[in-house]
């Protein structure tokens, strides 16, 4: 069979690149490996060097913007915990925030921000990694703080810490997972594919029980054992000076002593003689069915292949899972995954069922099966591979669009194959895919294979089941039977320089602002657009006053469902021919509807923006609107609904809105609608919203792009024949009386956690004025990870996995809430701490030091604003919906420099007002309600 092939990089692309440089002299101990500066072809420039004590260290080059992305990888992860005493990995995330021997604690969180730049820590199965971005002049900083971290952590893990972090791991377990619809579905496939003792059978988070049967000396001893420098990569990113950096990383790194030797885990290679059948009840309105077979490892010869099996199965409209169980109506989702990790990968198929239509998953798997055979029976088209192929090359290059994604590709590329850049041996290996590759890889990993089947149904349903459980209930570790680890002692460093001194800033980088261009359409549409070199992509956005605000409250959802059927059949293509030819292209035109705008997004490779724009025409201007995409797409919806009001985060946002603004407000209705009122919603209703909202008057548009003006705006020149003029808004009715000293409750039967909001109504949105001011004096409250919000409740009380507030100002109307997801069995006391940090903050207001650390860390911060076209959209979009002048970021600089202390508490008293806030709590009533009774407030049933 002939095979087409995605066309091959216009140009040689190399990512972030640099002239090569000149010999120097490296550091003592510091051993360069290897460089590939200047390779042709889809590449990242890098430098690779090791020092003495086995660390790796990958440098990038790229001066595009004035910021800096460091990225410390352990290749550690819960793989290497022991059995029982699962979630120590994920633990150690933790901790490593919390101080270290040098550092205090809550003190990495503060030096970063106060340095402008953003941080973070996730772990995986295989891996820790630790990230900051920082503007380039933090650089050195973020190398100390790193490297004490490695060095010196012991003497930071003491009793009262590690009991801390254990809560706060407790509540995102609570959060993330026990609380969330389905969030146990992925551990227990997990804990039913592989068998006991293998190091995916237990999930990252850890087992609830397990998490307290470590002690803190086996913490110790996991920090000794794995997070030495020789199982480490520290890479670096962005703007910087390579003589100084290697210094710099000498200096820190190059003294902490080598730990343990690590050798690479092995791959066991997992078989089921059986389909194993597994059962889970679970608070939700759609069973869900998944189905997982067990393949390869990452990077094995077969994983590219496979991926693209599931690509052609499952990805997307036009696949064969969609056409057969979405299409059909019996799904409202339905597609497959290929996940792949260091020692195993899986071969993934889920459904989540219409109750309405199909609730038995018994008949679910039944058509998954079938469609597989289907598969068999209709082969692989040259379409197939070509989509699949063109869409993974675009995937790769949206993914490099900053400093931190390039990072990020090379730590995890050396971490676990020992080669930073494979990016065009990435390319390749998939584009070489062959139609017999993709059969070969079906019958080999798929075909007549066991799986895992588990079904997720409501509480008390277990006859919607694919078929009775096989697995056996999980036993836990008895935990009398563990052994722990001795007491761990402290290392010993032999430093000449003192390591206690917080090294200096350079000088602070000029801010660069992207340079726009701007012109206006024949018709006035407002054009605005900048150039972006750092992929060759392009983005349009095309943004529509109006959206859920032109309607009545009774019609809500309606220009959300107007979206949705916008993305369906055309006059000229089906739903299915629309994605194929925008997959082939390895683009996307996705359509979107907020409370006050309706949203057309576009983006592509830039050498398919042609045929891309061509695509776009008929999206915008030949929609078929037919009434069987309209009956599917109505239903989905009304399940999305169903499934929604299980989930206490959206029945608090939906309540929220009510309470603020009124159910007779459209802007007081989710924009996905009610049950109610989607149930009442026609296609003649779709019909009439799209002749309010789709026209010329209502649309603005923004351009990012590697071409500049002169190629790119001239094809978007047929926008000017849109016709039509602005839409106007209906009047807003009046809004409701908020009572204070009133807490409504609504019931979540149950609920692990409780969402809770305190809040009123506040003001619009705007750049300079009291909107932005109310923002900075909200940062040290609650706006910042180190405010006092947060640090109380989450680090001090151990009652959540975090809380914030802030203001949130649209074009007309805002609002303040300060809250977040607790212990169930925390929840009027949380209510007592979040009222004590507000009242308290508004009677007393921030401090000079506050007030200082605001300053540094917002206005150093803009070096990191506008570096991926993402970010620069968004800044082009904001000076365009609101008229901001383009230099709006400078007169924001010169506020947060004057404005005094006394302004901002003045600001703190007037926005802080206890006497018109409301609070909402989203739990179990039955659990809950006494003890908030006891607070004092108006407690009342509330019901959406």
């Amino acid at each position: 069979m002939n095979v087409i092939k995605p066309l091959a990089l216009a140009t040689a692309l190399i990512l972030g690149g640099c002239a090569s440089e000149t010999p120097s002299t490296l550091p003592q101990g510091v051993t360069l490996v290897e460089s590939s500066l200047t390779q042709s072809g889809l590449h990242i420039p890098y430098e690779k060097y090791q020092l003495a004590n086995g660390l790796t260290v990958v440098l990038h080059p790229d001066n595009s913007d004035p910021l800096v992305h460091v990225d410390v990888t352990y290749h550690v992860g819960s793989a290497r915990e022991q059995l029982g005493k699962s979630g120590f990995a994920h633990f150690f995330e933790h901790m490593m925030f919390q101080g270290s021997e040098n550092v205090a604690d809550e003190q990495h969180f503060a030096m970063v921000t106060e340095s402008g730049g953003t941080l973070n820590g996730t772990t995986n199965s295989d891996r820790t990694n630790y990230f900051e971005t920082v503007p380039a002049n933090q650089l050195e900083k973020m190398l100390w703080l790193e490297a004490d971290r490695m060095g010196f952590l012991l003497p930071a893990i003491t009793e009262t810490s590690f009991e801390v972090q254990r809560a706060t791991v407790k509540n995102e377990r609570g959060q993330r997972v026990d609380n969330r619809p389905y969030g146990r579905l992925g551990e227990m496939s997990s804990y039913a594919l592989y068998p006991q003792g293998h190091p995916y059978s237990w999930p990252v988070i850890g087992w609830m029980e397990e998490l307290d049967n470590g002690t803190v000396d086996d913490l110790r001893a996991f920090f000794k054992r794995w997070y030495g420098p020789n199982n480490a990569t520290l890479t670096i990113g962005g703007s910087f000076d390579k003589q100084q950096v290697l210094q710099w990383v000498d200096k820190y790194f190059g003294s902490i002593p080598r730990g343990p030797e690590v050798n690479d885990a092995t791959k066991p290679k997992v078989t089921l003689d059986s389909d194993r059948y597994l059962t889970i009840e679970d608070k939700v309105s759609l069973p869900v069915l998944s189905i997982a077979f067990p393949t390869v490892y990452a990077r094995h010869e077969d994983e590219a292949a496979l991926d693209l099996l599931s690509d052609i199965l499952g990805g997307g409209e036009t696949s064969i899972m969609y056409k057969n169980l979405v299409k059909s109506g019996v799904a409202v989702q339905a597609g497959t995954g290929h996940g792949c990790r260091e020692l195993a990968c899986e071969f993934s198929l889920f459904v989540v069922a219409n109750a309405g239509k199909m609730p038995e998953l018994s008949k679910i798997e039944a058509i998954v099966r079938d469609s597989i055979d289907e598969f068999v029976e209709r082969g692989v088209s040259s379409d197939d591979l070509l989509k699949a192929q063109v869409s993974h090359e675009a995937n790769t290059l949206f993914g490099l669009q900053s400093v931190r994604g390039k990072v990020s590709t090379l730590a995890y590329n050396e971490t676990f194959f020992d080669t930073p850049d494979l990016l065009q041996a990435d390319i390749e290996r998939y584009n070489a895919v062959t139609a017999d590759d993709v059969m070969r890889v079906y019958n080999t990993y798929i075909k007549d294979k066991a799986s895992v089947i588990v079904s997720v149904v409501p509480q008390g349903q277990t006859q919607l089941q694919a078929a009775a459980p096989t697995v056996p209930v999980r036993t836990p570790i008895a935990k009398e039977t563990l052994k722990h680890a001795d007491k761990v002692t402290d290392t010993q460093v032999a430093d000449n320089f003192d390591r206690s001194k917080v090294p200096g800033s350079g000088a602070a980088p000029q801010m660069v602002v992207p340079s726009l261009w701007q012109q206006q359409l024949a018709n006035g549409i407002e054009v605005m657009g900048t150039q972006s070199l750092e992929t060759p992509t392009t983005t349009i956005s095309i943004a529509l006053e109006g959206g859920q605000r032109l309607l009545s409250a009774d019609k809500a959802g309606l220009a959300d469902l107007t979206a949705s059927m916008m993305q369906e059949s055309t006059a000229k293509l089906t739903t299915e021919q629309m994605a194929l030819e925008l997959e082939k292209l390895g683009a996307s035109i996705s359509v979107s509807a907020s409370g006050y705008r309706t949203y057309v997004s576009v983006s592509t490779l830039t050498k398919n923006l042609d045929a891309t724009i061509e695509l776009l025409r008929q999206r915008l201007f030949e929609p078929a609107f037919n009434q069987e995409d309209f009956d599917r797409v109505k239903v989905q919806s009304l399940q999305m609904l169903q499934h929604q009001s299980k989930d206490a985060g959206w029945l608090a946002s939906t309540a929220w809105s009510r309470l603020l603004f009124g159910t007779d407000n459209s802007v007081g209705q989710p924009t996905s609608g009610t049950i109610e009122s989607v149930s009442k919603l026609s296609l003649d209703d779709v019909k009439g919203f799209y002749k309010q909202q789709f026209h010329g008057g209502n649309a603005s548009v923004i351009l990012v792009s590697d071409l500049e003006q002169k190629a790119i705006a001239p094809k978007l020149s047929w926008l000017g024949d849109w016709k039509g003029d602005a839409t106007p808004w209906p009047e807003l009715k009046p809004m409701p009386k908020l009572a204070g000293n009133t807490l409504y409750l609504l019931d979540k039967p149950g609920a692990a956690q409780s969402v809770i909001r305190i809040g009123r109504r506040a003001m619009a949105f705007d750049a300079t004025g009291e909107y932005f001011e109310a923002g900075l004096m909200n940062f040290p409250l609650g706006g910042a990870f180190n405010s006092r919000i947060n640090l109380n409740l989450r680090e001090d009380k151990g009652y959540t996995y975090g809380a914030r507030s802030g203001f949130n100002g649209g074009p007309e109307l805002g609002s303040f809430s300060a809250g977040g997801s607790v212990r169930a069995d925390a929840t009027a006391a949380s209510i007592t701490e979040f009222v004590n940090e507000l009242s308290g903050f508004a009677e007393s207001g921030m401090t000079a030091e506050e007030l200082a650390f605001l300053q540094a860390s917002i206005t150093q911060s803009d070096a990191l604003k506008f570096e991926t076209p993402s970010q620069k959209a968004r800044f082009l979009g904001q000076i365009q919906r609101y008229d901001l002048p383009t230099n709006y970021i400078e007169k924001q600089g010169k506020l947060i420099e004057t404005l005094t202390l006394d302004e901002l508490n003045q600001v703190a008293a007037k926005q802080l007002d206890l006497s018109q806030m409301i609070i909402l709590v989203v739990g179990d009533k039955n659990s809950i309600e006494e003890p908030l009774k006891q607070l004092g407030y108006d407690v009342v049933s509330y019901k959406l």
